[in-house]
């Protein structure tokens, strides 16, 4: 893998769009091959692209998996690895969007996710935001990219993975 970047910006309805752009010898990474979309757990085991979203100061947070295929996972926690209720991820949250290209060099998957639904007020919030993929080699070997590691093995859930920082939008 030669390089692994994200870009992050929130768009009008309370949106967020991540774009993610892994690029390389593609043909040396297994890519899910597409499938209609849906929820599927356990995406990260293998190529997918994850981004945990956080009220800024509060220690639940959201975690979503998008896979190349298609498929996507949401999570919600109420705080490190603590998972809350399933009540907690609104059954009214609109799935996010994800749309994929690839070349023999570059896979670029975006994702339009829907803050509103998530929790009160997290549209028009500050946000800490962690990014994070996870690469599966042709051998089934796995790589992790994040945008910060904290120290020690890959850890995505981890405070400190946190890293970008989102200013609240005021009307």
């Amino acid at each position: 893998m030669r390089r692994v970047c994200a870009r992050v910006r929130r768009i009008p309805e309370a949106i967020l769009a991540v774009t993610y752009i892994v690029e390389g010898d593609l043909d040396r990474v297994r890519v899910p091959a597409p499938r209609p979309p849906r929820f599927a757990d356990r995406l990260w085991r293998h190529t997918c692209c994850e981004i945990f979203v956080a009220r800024r100061g509060l220690p639940g947070y959201h975690e979503f998996n998008l896979s190349p295929s298609g498929e996507w996972a949401a999570y919600a926690f109420e705080r490190y690895r603590e998972r809350a209720p399933l009540e907690a991820l609104r059954e009214d949250a609109p799935e996010p969007k994800v749309a994929v290209r690839s070349t023999a060099e570059k896979l670029e998957l975006e994702a339009l996710i829907s803050l509103g639904p998530l929790s009160p007020g997290c549209a028009h919030a500050g946000l800490s935001l962690a990014l994070a993929t996870v690469v599966e080699d042709e051998d089934g070997a796995l790589s992790y990219w994040a945008l910060r590691h904290p120290p020690g093995k890959p850890d995505f859930h981890h405070p400190d993975a946190f890293a970008l920082q989102l200013d609240e939008i005021r009307d």
